[in-house]
């Protein structure tokens, strides 16, 4: 339970200037951190916002916090686990933003004395007895916790309804899943499906003969009424709670079952006060290699989830057990909507590589649109991974990706087979040459911050080992090692950097750095100038850096293709990329539009491999400047050659003018209030106060504006499509030459 010290009321310029700063190490620790669907966010009321996956322990909400700050101008109080409570910087963070702590069971865990197992699980799986165990002796209580050991990277849990004596409990729910019932009865006959055959070879139903029971461990009941109250206060005075409801972070790449507690929280507010205007809004923390440094991150948030009165109805009358359980599958599946959720590694693998083979032509794709595509190929491989069209590319694409793997090479890299050999050898030379430079400019940051870097690798590595032995959901506990990286950089830094000015202010002193500083500069000038100039080389050192691995990973497929053996290979390799590219994409037109509504009209990416399609004609003559291209519709992919990629950072520079990343509806303003500009029909009428119709007079006479606003819309129309048709044939005479430099179109053009 929180002690009522630890929930403190929030000061907000505090929680501004604390949320700038730390701000700064995201920036620092990430390369791109896209919103999207902030939009949906309501600008006022309270707000409970439901977050998962929670793979980032206490990166995630610091992230959510930023962007809830810049995108919607709302700030949040985060539950955070009690312990977390009593790291010394993230405790004094969480305190002074207003986090409220909240104890949990699994932090509470112990073990217990003696066995348990299941006595007969086929007719009383509910009935769970012990060997030397005393649960009435207080460790264990009703109402508690009881745990099994890890297998398989599960931890098989439940609660206690009653003890009935020193060595005999009731479980509120059964053990469920294989692993759990070969633990409590020692069989190893039991299926996948986690049931047990008719009787076992010498026509027992129960533990084989012999078996000692499983070791356990247990936390006893948690009281989280003083939680649940501070959370009611926040929400009655209109402000916003967040909370991650998986219960704890974890790399796995599922969702974990919600907790129920977000749903309690929910209807509780609702019930107390049901004017309150309360909405849920999900959000997805998409993380690509999440625990890396200069990784990406997409935060989208989904439509809210408003509550109907007759669920808070249900739950006032006292079926409590199935309000919560709906509105908490209503969560989870809001929550689907906004995360990318795979059933285990290896098929996250195949998505990605599958995404990437489904834009051929190497076209460099905004983070959200990434996002998008991996969400679509899990729901329509999950659907249809037993057909055995989509069985037979699958083994196309992990053959593909094998192959990458032997020659230590990235799908993008498979495009240099195509450049001839002087392109090559130029392309290589100026390369090396850049690497050059970019090396001496990064090597001083480099030195000066090589401390940092390998104690915060040290650090997060032990403390993922520490989390990974404590925790029963976690699989290699990557989770927590981007949190430990940044506290311990936040922490060493300072000091690392206190160190270099006061050494190199006393070799000033000594003898004035072997006479290279003036006797004129004063020594306090040269502390300010050590405090500036060593973040700067840092800082420096850090873009330099990641430009220069960029180009350092691009010069061992340019080695390749020099050499004859290993380029007959790319170029083997490029042409089974083409093909299996092919396969890819005409599977994903064939399942698509059947899956989705929008496939056709809203193309995430174009299909290159119709004639037919959007794609632009590479014999049509020049046009009059492009108009922008509709809301929701990709641009054509582009022909792949190195000239027509657009550069890393500007590819799609404004993402508001695509409708699928859009911020805000495609139907409204950039200003939601602003109510002028805009052309006819569109969004930006001037807006007037509203008339009353009171008289048949009245009606007419709208009805007669009405029709006039339609008549200057079709001239409008007209207008435009004599101008384009204007422009498209001044366009193709040129193409043929018929304009010369001194006629009125020639001069037009220059």
């Amino acid at each position: 339970m929180a002690r009522p010290s630890q929930i403190k009321h929030r000061v907000n310029w505090i929680y501004d200037v604390l949320l700038w700063t730390f701000s700064i190490l995201i920036d620092l620790f990430f390369r791109e951190v896209h919103p999207r669907g902030s939009w949906k966010v309501p600008r006022r009321g309270p707000v409970i916002f439901v977050a998962a996956p929670h793979a980032n322990q206490f990166v995630d909400p610091l992230i959510l916090m930023r962007v809830l700050k810049t995108e919607a101008r709302r700030r949040v109080a985060f539950l955070i686990a009690e312990k977390s409570m009593h790291l010394r910087v993230v405790g004094w963070f969480s305190r002074s933003v207003g986090a409220i702590p909240v104890a949990r069971a699994q932090d509470l865990l112990k073990p217990g004395p003696g066995t348990v197992y299941l006595p007969d699980p086929e007719k009383d799986p509910l009935l769970l007895r012990g060997v030397g165990t005393n649960f009435d002796g207080g460790i264990v209580q009703a109402g508690g916790v009881i745990t099994l050991p890890t297998v398989n990277g599960n931890a098989a849990s439940s609660e206690i309804l009653e003890i009935h004596g020193p060595e005999e409990l009731k479980l509120k729910r059964e053990f469920r899943g294989a692993d759990a019932l070969k633990q409590l009865t020692g069989r190893d006959d039991v299926g996948e499906d986690g049931k047990l055959p008719n009787g076992s070879a010498d026509g027992r139903r129960g533990p084989v003969d012999g078996f000692k029971g499983s070791k356990y461990k247990t936390a006893p009941k948690v009281d989280q009424t003083q939680v649940y109250d501070a959370v009611f206060e926040r929400l009655n005075g209109g402000g916003c709670v967040g909370i991650f409801p998986e219960g704890g972070s974890h790399d796995r790449t599922e969702l974990l079952p919600l907790k129920a507690g977000v749903a309690i929280m929910a209807l509780g507010a609702l019930a107390a006060n049901p004017d309150c205007g309360l909405t849920i809004v999900p959000v997805g923390m998409n993380y690509f290699h999440a625990h890396k440094f200069r990784s990406r991150a997409v935060v989208e948030f989904g439509a809210p989830i408003e509550i109907p009165r007759d669920m808070v109805e249900m739950y006032k009358q006292g079926e409590r057990r199935e309000a919560v359980k709906t509105l908490l599958e209503t969560v989870y599946q809001a929550l689907v909507s906004v995360t990318v959720t795979s059933p285990d590694y290896d098929t996250l693998m195949l998505i990605q590589a599958a995404r990437r083979l489904y834009n051929p032509t190497g076209k460099k794709l905004p983070l959200p649109m990434v996002v998008e595509l991996n969400r679509r190929l899990v729901k329509g491989y999950t659907q249809h991974k037993d057909d055995p069209r989509i069985m037979h590319v699958t083994r196309s694409v992990s053959d593909y990706n094998k192959q990458l793997r032997l020659l230590g090479l990235r799908d993008h890299q498979v495009e240099y087979a195509k450049f001839s050999v002087v392109k090559v050898i130029f392309t290589l030379i100026y390369r090396l040459g850049k690497l050059a430079v970019l090396t001496a400019a990064t090597l001083p940051g480099l030195v000066l911050f090589a401390p940092v870097f390998i104690v915060a690798k040290m650090y997060s590595i032990k403390k993922s080992r520490e989390a990974l032995a404590a925790s029963t959901v976690k699989v290699q506990a990557r989770d927590v090692m981007a949190t430990w990286k940044l506290l311990v950089a936040l922490g060493f830094a300072p000091v690392l950097y206190a160190f270099y000015t006061t050494l190199f202010t006393w070799m000033t002193y000594r003898n004035r750095m072997w006479g290279t500083v003036p006797d004129r500069v004063p020594l306090w000038a040269v502390v300010l100038g050590l405090d500036v100039l060593f973040p700067a080389i840092t800082f420096a050192a850090l873009r330099f850096g990641e430009t220069g691995m960029d180009i350092f990973k691009s010069i061992r497929p340019l080695v390749l293709s020099l050499n004859p053996t290993s380029a007959n290979t790319l170029v083997r390799l490029r042409e089974k990329r083409l093909t299996v590219s092919n396969e890819v994409t005409e599977l994903i037109n064939t399942f698509g539009p059947e899956m989705f509504a929008d496939f056709d009209s809203a193309r995430i990416v174009a299909d290159p491999f119709r004639e037919s399609g959007p794609g632009p004609r590479h014999d049509a003559p020049p046009a009059a400047p492009p108009t922008p291209p509709r809301v929701g519709v990709a641009a054509p992919a582009g022909d792949g050659s190195a000239q027509a990629q657009l550069s890393r950072n500007e590819s799609f520079g404004n993402l508001g003018s695509i409708g699928l990343f859009a911020t805000r509806p495609p139907s409204r303003s950039r200003s939601r209030s602003s109510s002028s500009g805009g052309l006819a029909g569109s969004a930006g009428f001037p807006v007037k106060s509203f008339s009353t119709l009171n008289s048949k007079e009245d009606l007419d006479e709208v009805s007669k504006k009405i029709r006039g606003a339609m008549r200057e819309r079709g001239k409008e129309r007209s207008r435009r499509r004599s101008e384009d048709q204007r422009a498209w044939e001044a366009g193709a005479s040129a193409s043929s030459g018929a304009a010369t430099p001194g006629s009125e179109d020639g001069r037009k053009r220059q």
